[in-house]
């Protein structure tokens, strides 16, 4: 059960890698990045931080993020200010995540399981995901990475012309990536199909402009397959697996069952749930605590399951390792998990 439920996100980021990688090698992204005209170190991390957090209330983390930091590498030259950048993308997509049904795997699993509605989780959770992005943001804002020299990199982006009919694979590549919730929604089936099956659409579209020009191979599918990280995903199994022998073994129930006889407040037991999704995947932890209270306990739309999509989805920026979005950005831009915690904590 836990190398399925592991093996459907390791298909889906690969989906995911790959069609961000095939829309960056049509410069796709250009069209993006030259809207963002700031240089002002401080300006664009308050841009960086909002385009994350909506981008992330309707795609999902893992995929806000991948899009972000290969946006950053456009951006930015590599830096410790383009590190700090990154992290403020992880903390945005956990914040935007929380307050939107299809915006985070633990929100999305609450709905599904009928303990939270639509309306209600955007009206309860939007007001105090902003201030869980505003705050780090205003933080940040203050170190001296934030404060330093304007960042250029206008030239490394003027060099680069786009591809053939880029714009339409820079719109089929996001509308694969949007249509997964939608997909997920109508059928039913996990959003690693939907997921595949953009990116067959896109393999299919991509190899119909490029036909019959063999200098063009760099732009189809296989080699963009070649190109993406592959032992960044390789780190994300394992932490995913790890986490999987922790449930299989029965210690996280274990964990579950001594808060509930020792802790007597809800809202604290939802509070320590946000600060364990720190180290521990939160996917696990808020199916333990859906095991744990039935909606005879707490009804639907009840603080207490707000609380927990709240607590859960932002308490895993704390530690780069608590969050999928986190984990991504480690193995992209080789982050280690010290500087985080010195730099996000």
């Amino acid at each position: 059960q836990s190398t399925a439920e592991v093996s459907e996100i390791v298909f889906f980021l690969l989906g995911a890698m790959t069609i961000v990688e095939i829309v960056d090698s049509h410069q796709g992204f250009k069209l993006v990045t030259d809207n963002i005209s700031t240089r002002n170190p401080k300006t664009l991390l308050w841009v960086i931080g909002f385009v994350t957090f909506f981008l992330s209330s309707v795609l999902d983390n893992l995929t806000s993020t991948i899009v972000m930091v290969s946006l950053l590498r456009k951006l930015v030259p590599p830096s410790e200010y383009r590190k700090l950048l990154g992290a403020v993308v992880v903390i945005a997509a956990n914040a935007g995540g929380a307050w939107t049904p299809i915006g985070d795997v633990t929100t999305t699993m609450l709905w599904i399981h009928g303990q939270i509605t639509t309306l209600k989780i955007m009206q309860g959770l939007f007001v105090p995901s902003v201030v869980s992005l505003m705050v780090p943001l205003a933080l940040m804002s203050l170190t001296s990475e934030a404060n330093g020299s304007s960042q250029t990199s206008s030239s490394l982006l003027s060099s680069e012309q786009m591809a053939p009919r880029g714009q339409l694979v820079f719109a089929v590549g996001l509308g694969a990536l949007v249509f997964v919730p939608v997909f997920k929604s109508l059928t039913g089936l996990p959003p690693f199909m939907g997921m595949l099956l953009g990116l067959g659409i896109l393999w299919i579209l991509t190899d119909a402009i490029h036909y019959g020009e063999s200098g063009r191979q760099r732009l189809k599918v296989p080699q963009a397959l070649s190109r993406i990280d592959t032992q960044g995903i390789l780190f994300f199994l394992g932490i995913l697996l790890s986490v999987g022998s922790l449930e299989a073994a029965g210690i996280l129930r274990q964990l579950a069952n001594y808060l509930d006889a020792n802790i007597p407040n809800a809202d604290l037991i939802a509070s320590i749930i946000g600060v364990a999704s720190a180290i521990i995947d939160n996917v696990p932890l808020v199916a333990a605590t859906m095991g744990m209270y039935d909606l005879t306990s707490f009804p639907q739309d009840s603080d207490f399951w707000q609380l927990v999509a709240f607590c859960a989805g932002t308490g895993g920026s704390m530690l780069i390792i608590g969050s999928a979005a986190g984990v991504a950005f480690m193995g992209m831009e080789k982050v280690d998990f010290f500087w985080y915690f010195r730099k996000c904590r």
